[in-house]
């Protein structure tokens, strides 16, 4: 096959990419971005608590939603199985 030639191999051609140090430079820029305040186990505390007010003072067909993605495995129980909870 000539650098001119554009047939395409009969072959699959064995084609890799090392993303290795772009994926550690990624997560360097990430974690610069957070910045040294970030407090991982606070965030999750928080995430809680919004999930909490998200699925508090659902009316009868919003908690019939609720339990039937609760029962699909879809969404996480939370508390007694209310979605008050």
């Amino acid at each position: 096959m000539s650098p001119h030639d554009h047939t395409p191999p009969s072959e699959p051609v064995d084609f890799a990419v090392d993303l290795t140090e772009h994926e550690m430079v990624r997560r360097a820029h990430v974690m610069e971005a957070l910045g040294p305040g970030w407090d991982p186990v606070e965030m999750l505390r928080r995430e809680e608590a919004a999930y909490d007010l998200l699925y508090s003072g659902l009316d009868e067909e919003q908690q019939r939603v609720y339990d039937a993605l609760v029962s699909a495995g879809v969404l996480p129980q939370r508390g007694d199985g209310r979605a008050s909870a």
